[in-house]
């Protein structure tokens, strides 16, 4: 099948590309013809108007818990990635808190061959310790092998700085990172941010400290054995700025954040609603701005965003008790757009090379290229699309999330990737 994207805008900061009003021809999933079409190329193709629309190297989420082996009732490999396609991503890293947990070969193809046929990429983030238990190295040579591209023992820190040193001088050797969830397990375990709202709503607090002391461990260690290290989901002011110093010293540290971490501040727990309990918890406005500057800055590298599926009977019960985290891979293009683009906080330069460029350049992946001869690998935006989030229509098994109804500006209309395209909610070949 030949497909024809007409008129559209073509934008890749990686190739400094940057055309308006572009005819493209994909034939065989490959970019067969980039500018002035004859009608014999056009017969017998699906042809796309994509009038001020655009093309940009396909989006990459490298945050996601697909859930699978182990809690196939939340969401399966193959429904993580039908959510990934409809929130405009052609590739997703996947972490290793399922159970088993991703630390041995098997569960790596596993997961591999279930996401094989798909049009959208998964890669295997490894545990870094047996079991996550912070105890044992996980066997990281064997993990490479079989296809991870980066360590980590996400939902808690690695336990011990000795480990962690361990893990990072082992992971430094095939050149991947350790991505850390930062948070120190003695401050731990309370259910919302501290401050004067923890206070009012009489919830359990977990400090921005807990955050702190570990992002300092972490980049302390980096530095010590010259190795990457990757923060997750960083959400306070004071790591933020952490990271900034770090960077300016050469440390070999990059960091992620998540939407709802620029999005929402913990005002919004005063409903108690389950949907707002995360972990890291959701911050104050201070924390919120500073992660704004830092975007802009360039000290947080890309945007993530920690799709955590839960089930409605385990997430709809009291505050305290209800399992952390939402899902995040059909509202993330529309909220980053909102909240980064449309209020000018960054170009659609950058919007690109933290979605699609940077976590890819983070896992050593490379850079989907838009030129004649290459796979296509691409997410068609439409940047100014108003529309309203309705989770009644999301791919993903699970629904918890607290942006139902937000009315948001900017969608991804469509992907393509491995000869195949999925627009208007559903996939065909090409």
């Amino acid at each position: 099948m030949k497909v024809v994207l007409k008129n559209v805008n073509v934008l890749n900061p990686h190739q400094k590309v940057n055309e308006k009003n572009v005819t493209i021809l994909i034939e065989n999933g490959k970019f067969k013809n980039i500018g002035n079409l004859t009608e014999a190329e056009i017969k017998d193709a699906k042809v796309f108007d994509l009038d001020g629309k655009y093309i940009v190297p396909g989006f990459f989420d490298m945050h996601v818990h697909l859930r699978e082996p182990g809690r196939e009732d939340e969401e399966t490999v193959i429904t993580g990635c039908n959510s990934a396609a409809n929130g405009g991503f052609t590739g997703i890293a996947c972490m290793p808190n399922t159970d088993p947990a991703i630390d041995s070969a098997e569960v790596v193809t596993l997961i591999k061959k279930q996401s094989a046929n798909h049009l959208v990429d998964v890669y295997p983030i490894g545990a870094a310790t047996v079991g996550r238990k912070g105890e044992v190295l996980s066997p990281m040579a064997e993990l490479k092998d079989a296809g991870v591209v980066g360590f980590s023992d996400d939902g808690v820190a690695i336990k011990t700085a000795s480990i962690l040193k361990r893990s990072l001088e082992y992971a430094k050797m095939f050149d991947l990172p350790i991505i850390e969830h930062c948070e120190d397990e003695s401050l731990a375990g309370g259910a919302m941010n501290e401050s004067i709202n923890s206070t009012l709503l009489g919830l359990p607090p977990i400090p921005t400290v807990a955050e702190d002391l570990i992002v300092m461990r972490d980049i302390l260690i980096a530095e010590y054995a010259d190795a990457k290290v990757h923060i997750a989901h960083i959400s306070s002011k004071k790591s933020v700025e952490m990271v900034r110093d770090a960077k300016k010293k050469g440390i070999k540290v990059t960091a992620e954040v998540a939407p709802h971490h620029f999005t929402l501040t913990d005002d919004a727990v005063k409903t108690y609603d389950p949907n707002v309990k995360m972990n890291p918890p959701l911050r104050t406005k201070a924390d919120v701005d500073e992660i704004i500057k830092g975007l802009k800055d360039g000290t947080i590298d890309c945007i993530a965003s920690d799709h955590a599926p839960h089930s409605i009977e385990e997430k709809e019960m009291e505050f305290e008790f209800a399992p952390n985290g939402i899902i995040g891979l059909e509202t993330q293009i529309g909220l980053a757009f909102t909240e980064l683009y449309h209020k000018k906080v960054l170009s659609l330069e950058q919007m690109i090379e933290k979605l699609s460029i940077n976590p890819r350049k983070i896992l050593n992946l490379p850079v989907p290229e838009i030129k004649e001869g290459e796979i296509a690998n691409l997410t068609i935006l439409d940047i100014d699309a108003v529309w309203t989030v309705d989770k009644k229509k999301f791919k993903s098994k699970s629904s918890n999330t607290p942006f139902d109804k937000r009315l948001l500006t900017g969608k991804a209309i469509g992907v393509i990737n491995k000869e195949k395209i999925f627009i208007d909610g559903s996939f065909s070949k090409i």
